[in-house]
């Protein structure tokens, strides 16, 4: 029979299986991750885990769906919908996505390694799935979506300019190849006007 938990320690070990979890998924990945891992520093044999979450992927998804409100709210509500003109919506949008990118190692991880969140909605209870799917990725499409529809964007497929967008976040990941601080800057804030300018100009 699996051990009783008082209400103060599970809430001790679920904080600190969301702990283990941030560190471990965003340095090695969810796959690489073990229950050994997660489990280790909370006292409680791996057999107990079941007992907070139904698997490791439950988990991953528990730490996106904290996280997805205020990262929507940063790059979709104060940044992609805070202009009337396209093109600054979508410059507003690349460069508080990139901000995210920097500074939170788990939203990294998810724009490097789109399977591992593929194979979290695959697992996971489909209703929490469903619930984390309203998320930054989702609302870019339907904006952009919108646009290309009114006319304010290249006559090119939705899904072609969305992948443009997300190739301009891909950048960080050869900052060390572009220069110094400040040149790799100055590369960055120029693509991302010549990206916005570029799918925002019709001939």
């Amino acid at each position: 029979m699996p051990p009783a938990f008082s209400t103060e320690e599970k809430a001790r070990i679920t904080q600190q299986l969301l702990d283990n979890g941030y560190e471990l998924f965003t340095r090695q990945g969810l796959r690489k991750t073990s229950l050994e891992e997660l489990v280790v520093s909370t006292g409680m044999a791996k057999s107990s885990f079941y007992q907070f979450f139904d698997s490791k992927e439950a988990l991953y998804l528990e730490l996106m769906t904290r996280k997805t409100g205020a990262i929507k709210k940063k790059v979709i509500d104060n940044a992609l919908y805070a202009s009337d003109d396209t093109r600054d919506s979508l410059r507003r949008f690349l460069r508080a996505t990139l901000d995210e990118v920097a500074t939170n190692p788990l939203w990294r991880r998810l724009m490097t390694h789109p399977e591992e969140m593929t194979s979290v909605a695959r697992k996971a209870d489909r209703q929490r799935a469903a619930a984390a799917s309203d998320t930054p990725a989702t609302a870019l499409v339907d904006y952009v979506t919108g646009k290309h529809r009114d006319g304010q964007l290249i006559d090119a497929p939705p899904e072609v300019i969305i992948g443009v967008l997300r190739t301009v976040l891909l950048v960080p990941l050869y900052a060390d190849r572009l220069g110094d601080s400040a040149t790799y800057q100055k590369t960055l804030d120029l693509l991302i006007d010549l990206v916005t300018a570029g799918l925002t100009s019709r001939t």
